[in-house]
Parts: structure tokens; C-alpha cells; sequence
């Protein structure tokens, strides 16, 4: 029998939640452990615990919930997740048209150029 079965309390020495208490929530094999507490519920390294002498009453594969109520009783402090509220996505405005006025614009007149003119206003610059 390990020393990390199901309900072991310990603490991380590894990691981003490196001093933080938890609690071994699921034995997975191969040196790994699902922890739970006041880290993130995840696979750790059972290289990554340090054991505790204390022993919390939570079953194999306990919800969240359970091992809240656990470490409450216990006087232990649980890490938080909170929901991330969406931001509101901006919205595209559609483009509002001018009010079109009755009148037609006026045309404009177009030079026309002749060939022959063409031809002859390079070579009289």
C-alpha cells in the first residue's frame, strides 16, 4: 500500500502551487496522483509531494464540493475559481446612406485629344 492513497493530506514542492496544501483525490499509477485543495485539481507527480501525517475522509474521485467541505472542516483554506465573464463582443455598426438628393450631378466634360495633337505636343515641349 502507497503512502499516497485516496484522502492523504500533503503539500506541493513543486510547481506553480509550490507551499499550497492539497489532498490526493484519485491514485492514477506510474508515480502519479490526481490532487486536489488549495491547488488546482490536476495529475502531479507524486515526486512533487511532500506526505502529511494527516488523513482527510474524502472518497476516490470526490468532487470539488466534497473536498471543499473536507478542508472547511478541517480549518483549511480552498483555492477559488471564479468564472471569467465574457466581455462584450463589439459589434460592427452598419453604415447609415446619406439622404440621395433628386438632382443629378452635373457631367463632366471630357478632353478629348485628337492623334494627331497627341503626336505633336511632346515635340513642342
Amino acid at each position: 500500500m502507497s503512502i499516497f492513497e485516496v484522502g492523504r493530506l500533503c503539500v506541493k514542492i513543486a510547481g506553480r502551487d509550490a507551499g499550497r496544501t492539497c489532498v490526493v483525490v484519485e491514485a492514477v499509477g506510474n508515480g502519479y496522483v490526481i490532487v486536489d485543495g488549495d491547488v488546482r485539481r490536476k495529475k502531479v507527480n507524486i515526486k512533487h509531494l511532500e506526505p502529511l501525517d494527516k488523513t482527510v475522509s474524502v472518497k476516490s474521485k470526490a468532487s470539488p464540493a466534497d473536498v471543499k467541505k473536507a478542508f472547511e472542516k478541517e480549518g483549511l483554506s480552498v483555492w477559488e475559481t471564479k468564472a471569467k465573464k465574457a466581455a462584450a463582443r463589439p459589434r460592427r455598426m452598419k453604415k447609415v446612406k446619406s439622404k440621395v438628393s433628386t438632382e443629378k450631378p452635373a457631367k463632366k466634360a471630357k478632353k478629348v485629344v485628337k492623334a494627331e495633337e497627341a503626336l505633336e505636343a511632346p515635340l513642342e515641349a
